[in-house]
C-alpha cells in the first residue's frame, strides 16, 4: 500500500476512532454523570453505566496491548473484561477510567501513525488480525457500548 493510500485510510479510521459522525461520541454519552446516575441500576439491565465504561476501557487495553505486542496475555473471558456485578465507582475510579480509554486510545492512534504499521498485513503474533481489524473492532465496540449508555442515560433521566 502506497503512503497516500495509507494516510488516507488512517485519517478515516481516526475519525471513525474519535468523532461521532452520525451519533454521540463515548466522551458525550459519559459527560456531566454523577456518581449516583454512573452508578445507578437499571432494572432488567445487567450492568450500570460505570460498569460498561469500564468494559470498554479493558476491552479496548486488551485489543491495544494485543496489537503492539506478542508478550500480552488477554484476560480470561468473560470475567476479565467486566467489574464485578456489584463494583461501584467513586468520583476518583470514574476519571481514571475515562482517562485511561484516552490514553489507550492515544496508543493505538500512534500506532496507525507508525510508519512501520502495515494496516493490512496480519499480527505476527494472531490468528489472522490486522491492524485494520483492530482499529475497526475498537470502534465497533465503544461504538456499540456508547449506545447503550446512552439508552441507560434515557432510562434513568440523564440524557438530553
Amino acid at each position: 500500500m502506497d503512503q497516500t493510500t495509507k494516510q488516507s485510510i488512517v485519517t478515516e479510521l481516526i475519525s471513525l476512532l474519535t468523532k461521532g459522525n452520525a451519533h454521540a461520541t463515548f466522551e458525550e454519552a459519559c459527560a456531566g454523570l454523577i456518581p449516583d446516575q454512573w452508578n445507578k441500576h437499571v432494572a432488567g439491565v445487567p450492568y450500570t453505566i460505570w460498569q460498561l465504561v469500564e468494559h470498554v476501557c479493558i476491552a479496548q487495553w486488551d485489543i491495544v496491548e494485543f496489537s503492539l505486542g506478542s508478550e500480552h496475555t488477554s484476560p480470561d473471558w468473560p470475567t476479565g473484561y467486566w467489574p464485578a456485578p456489584t463494583a461501584t465507582a467513586d468520583e476518583v475510579t470514574w476519571q481514571q477510567t475515562l482517562q485511561q480509554v484516552q490514553v489507550d486510545l492515544r496508543r493505538f492512534i500512534d500506532l496507525l501513525h507508525a510508519p512501520a504499521t502495515e494496516l493490512l498485513a496480519p499480527i505476527p503474533h494472531g490468528d489472522g488480525q490486522t491492524i485494520l481489524r483492530e482499529a475497526m473492532l475498537i470502534a465497533d465496540h465503544t461504538a456499540y457500548h456508547t449506545g447503550e449508555i446512552i439508552l441507560i442515560r434515557r432510562l434513568i433521566g440523564a440524557w438530553k
